[in-house]
């Protein structure tokens, strides 16, 4: 067998399960099990035959082929054409009794996450630019491979989120707000990977330190007052032992701080991220002694901002940002 033939199948077997939306041990309970559930086939097996290929890749063919009612013949193809015959024959959950799951929340969100980036990738190439009208659900769903109700799911969260809008009976358009526009999709991906908290801690104290940095080098004396004020505040609410208080104080000092730095995106995913550590931490602060640790660790940063020296204000952040990480417990 000529050596593109077995490329073309080794690609047609993964665009496959990426069209029908399918984990690899999903496709394998799909088509590769015994009617007790029993899989016939391993998912070491199959990645490594997506990837390689092998001997037994035709038998593979043969029964996925069998099972859609397809010729076998199509796995040859190149993948451009093979996905074109895909969507001839309108493979769905539905036809095959297949489920993919392509509408749960896990799946639209990751979408979304797909969407955004490649809106953003078309835009930075002069592809797309705001304002301009969207190709049709029936195009976009193809291009990305996923049901039509599916992706209008994933185009009502971009419409909520402010990137595109969607007009009855007109189409769906590109936002032509200025705003946030690449904002968004950072801190979207922010909250889709929410689980991975130790690569997020670490990213924190990369934007808080850098925020302090800038912080240092602000001219804008409304922002620089409203970091003192806050830092009074902090400590008005130490004196009266106040936890709650002092812990919103805590998180409205670093955003102020961020928000001297002059610089939106840092702003928006430092907000970001300590809105998502709200819901995967709990507080391992004791109390007063506690208190007056992140107290003193904060009128040092404060100070060194205020002395305009932005390497000993980064350095300052970066020692708070480590003890506040033994402050706290991460699930």
């Amino acid at each position: 067998m000529p050596a593109n033939i077995q490329d073309n199948q080794r690609k047609n077997i993964r665009q496959l399960r990426s069209y029908l939306r399918m984990t690899q041990k999903q496709f394998l309970d799909v088509f590769f099990s015994d009617e007790d559930g029993t899989a016939k086939l391993s998912v070491a097996s199959l990645s490594n035959l997506e990837s390689r290929g092998g001997a037994a890749m035709p038998e593979l063919i043969e029964v996925i082929s069998a099972r859609l009612a397809i010729s076998p013949e199509i796995f040859d193809m190149p993948s451009d054409r093979f996905i074109k015959e895909l969507d001839e024959l309108e493979l769905s959950k539905e036809s095959y009794g297949i489920e993919t799951g392509e509408e749960s929340s896990g799946n639209i969100a990751a979408l979304v996450n797909r969407l955004t980036n490649y809106f953003a990738d078309e835009m930075f190439a002069g592809n797309l630019h705001r304002g301009d009208k969207l190709e049709s659900d029936r195009v976009m769903s193809q291009k990305f491979h996923v049901g039509r109700s599916a992706f209008r799911e994933a185009m009502k969260v971009l419409d909520v989120m402010g990137l595109v809008e969607i007009r009855p009976g007109q189409g769906t358009y590109l936002s032509r707000r200025e705003t946030d526009f690449f904002v968004i999709p950072l801190k979207w991906s922010l909250f889709l990977e929410g689980r991975q908290i130790e690569e997020i801690l670490v990213l924190r104290t990369i934007l808080e330190c850098q925020a302090a940095y800038l912080a240092a080098k602000c001219e804008d004396e409304e922002k620089l007052s409203k970091l003192g004020e806050v830092n009074i505040q902090l400590q008005q609410a130490y004196k009266r032992q106040d936890l709650t208080k002092f812990l919103d104080l805590d998180i409205e000092f670093h955003l102020t701080i961020a928000s001297c730095s002059e610089n939106r995106v840092i702003y928006a995913e430092i907000q970001t991220i300590r809105n998502l550590m709200k819901h995967v931490s709990s507080t391992g602060m004791s109390g007063e002694e506690q208190m007056k640790q992140i107290l003193e660790e904060h009128r040092r940063v404060y100070g060194l901002i205020l002395a305009r020296d932005p390497e000993g204000a980064r350095d300052a952040m970066y020692a708070h940002m480590n003890m506040a990480q033994e402050r706290y417990n991460y699930m």
